[in-house]
């Protein structure tokens, strides 16, 4: 089923189409300005580092090959093994690797290439620049170096939980109930990481039950997001939004207007516990954020190592 009248008019109300020119293939990225990235600088106060990616492998979240038979699990082959070049291991050894996976199967960022509705990607570019030789506008490559403020918002700490066992739709109420219990303010550019704790299942080897049912974020969360200008949203799941959605009969509407309506960067399979607890313990929310894909040219999605610096 489309778009509800009511999803439109959200669409309409928060579209940043034409805001940073007809040619524009980075969306809300163009608000991390100069200043947003030293805002982010400032935010690195201790020097205590966090990696935000699970393990590129086998253990990572893919089961489904019936319906995504490409996107598998990291998977590695180490092709040469201590070759010498001369016959003789007592002179220059080396090992290499080449790897396989779906470029989406790990922590990733979406491209604004990855959704859209109605035949149309971000910024009124027809769906038709996406073939199978990848996308001729739109792709990943075009996100760049991508360094900003983070701002970890947790909602299971906010609702009490260590992980939910139902598809919590998370609202913008939410999102503000927790900045505001972090005692941080989100501003234009800044990166939003929302943790559910839904990792929790991964962690425990139960594939199945990470994908679904899965909290995540609501259409009722739109309108907040856009009002805060934020340049990027990753969350702990691996479908982003509540799933389940919220209207059995429309699938994945907050990927339709994020990233088609919105031009909003999206993250997932984020991993961030150690960050939450560190926050916890400190009471700092924000930090500085580099997250930039692998620039695979002319990929709807690309792995991504972010790293969180306090």
């Amino acid at each position: 089923m489309p778009l509800t009248p009511e999803l439109h008019d959200l669409a309409r109300r928060v579209s940043n189409w034409g805001r940073w020119g007809a040619d524009d293939q980075r969306g809300t990225l163009n608000l991390v300005t100069d200043a947003v990235v030293m805002r982010g600088v400032a935010a690195a106060r201790r020097g205590r580092v966090f990696s935000l990616a699970i393990p590129f492998d086998q253990s990572g979240p893919q089961w489904d090959s019936k319906n995504m038979p490409e996107r598998i699990n990291p998977e590695l082959h180490t092709y040469a093994v201590n070759m010498s070049f001369t016959g003789d291991t007592a002179d220059f050894t080396t090992s290499d690797d080449s790897f396989r996976m779906g470029s989406q199967a790990a922590t990733h960022l979406d491209a604004l290439a990855h959704a859209g509705y109605e035949d149309k990607l971000w910024n009124d570019t027809p769906a038709s620049v996406v073939s199978a030789d990848g996308a001729a506008r739109l792709g990943i490559e075009h996100v760049g170096a991508l360094a900003t403020r983070g701002v970890l918002l947790d909602i299971a700490r906010l609702r009490g939980v260590d992980h939910f066992e139902e598809n919590y739709a998370i609202t913008g109420d939410d999102l503000e109930g927790a900045a505001s219990a972090a005692g941080v303010r989100v501003e234009p550019g800044d990166a939003v990481l929302v943790r559910t704790g839904q990792m929790h299942f991964l962690r425990a080897g139960d594939k199945r039950r990470y994908s679904t049912p899965a909290p995540g974020l609501s259409t009722q969360s739109i309108p907040w997001i856009r009002d805060h200008d934020v340049a990027l949203v990753a969350t702990d799941t691996i479908t982003f939004e509540v799933y389940p959605c919220e209207d059995p009969h429309i699938f994945m509407p907050v990927h339709m207007i994020h990233l088609r309506d919105m031009g909003l960067a999206q993250g997932q399979n984020w991993h961030l516990d150690d960050l939450a607890t560190d926050c916890a313990t400190d009471g700092q929310y924000d930090f500085l954020l580099v997250a930039t894909p692998l620039p695979l040219t002319g990929a709807v999605g690309a792995p991504a190592a972010p790293t969180a610096i306090k």
